[in-house]
């Protein structure tokens, strides 16, 4: 297990996420990751601009080389790792490292599939998108979608199929996100439908859906739960997963046996309480490493 921090907070306007990964680290994942008898290595944190020593280039895309630029040191220590065997680990910062993640697996496996847990879909596009923050672009542009701006010698586009993306959780959408969703051949599970026909039956198709050759991955952002579980997000939606559909959506993970790499990102120590969201976070990372009850 290959522990890779991304203290990234550039795709988003609320300060503090920069601080995820060591609010996780501090919450116990090594040692819960060892008491699950997994070799664990931490390579600490690839480097990151901060927007106070960052000038503004694009609106659209804000802060975009530089977040690049942190994907592409992002990527490469994926791309390191998952040669050598090792489970990929990549703690955020905001959801535009998953750029980073996505593009690294794809440049050892060629495209492949990804289940996106989360209340956003991440797919606006700098035509699209209402604020310009990139961390609701990263599945646009891992997808191909988001323009020739994303593209870098260091990942192919698209990195994942659209064929093998399931979205789970998702409760609020962007209007030029709903009518990309229509467009791409993407699943996606909103929060009504997990209530209609429930989370077990929602993750089985998911995980169906996004199997298949290359690499599947697994991206967890902490607002897929509700606020009440998770207080610790930049970008908190009532209404989300319960405390049991996240360990059950990655306990049923573990036990498919398809996920190679796992993200978890925008954890927010400053907004949290008593580091909660952290501990959640730990807690489910080990459900989906196989983690059980019993």
């Amino acid at each position: 297990m290959a522990i890779i921090g991304a203290a990234l907070d550039l795709g988003q306007e609320r300060r503090g996420v920069d601080m995820g990964p060591s609010a996780i680290r501090y919450a116990g994942l090594a040692e819960r990751l060892e008491s699950l008898s997994l070799t664990v290595r931490d390579h600490g944190n690839v480097s990151a601009a901060v927007p106070e020593a960052t000038a503004l280039q694009d609106e659209r895309a804000r802060f975009l080389p530089e977040i690049k630029e942190t994907c592409e040191r992002i990527a490469a220590a994926v791309a390191e790792e998952t040669r050598a065997g090792a489970i990929p680990l990549v703690l955020g910062g905001d959801h535009s490292v998953a750029l980073g993640t996505l593009g690294g697996l794809a440049s050892v496996h060629g495209p492949g599939g990804v289940l996106w847990i989360d209340a956003h879909s991440d797919i606006n596009t700098p035509e699209t998108s209402p604020s310009g923050n990139v961390h609701g672009m990263p599945l646009a542009a891992a997808l191909g979608l988001a323009g020739a701006a994303f593209e870098s010698d260091v990942w192919p586009l698209p990195a994942v199929e659209a064929g093998r993306v399931a979205l789970i959780g998702v409760r609020e959408l962007d209007d030029g996100e709903r009518g990309l969703l229509r467009d791409a051949d993407v699943r996606v599970f909103t929060m009504s439908e997990i209530d209609r026909i429930g989370a077990e039956r929602t993750v089985r198709e998911a995980l169906d859906r996004i199997a298949g050759p290359g690499f599947v991955h697994v991206s967890l952002d902490m607002d897929a739960l509700d606020p009440v579980i998770a207080p610790g997000v930049g970008t908190p939606v009532n209404g989300g997963l319960t405390y049991r559909e996240a360990h059950l959506a990655l306990e049923l993970v573990a036990e498919s046996g398809l996920a190679g790499s796992l993200e978890v990102v925008e954890v927010n120590p400053i907004l949290d309480r008593a580091n909660q969201t952290a501990t959640t976070a730990v807690e489910l990372v080990a459900s989906a490493l196989g983690k059980t009850i019993f």
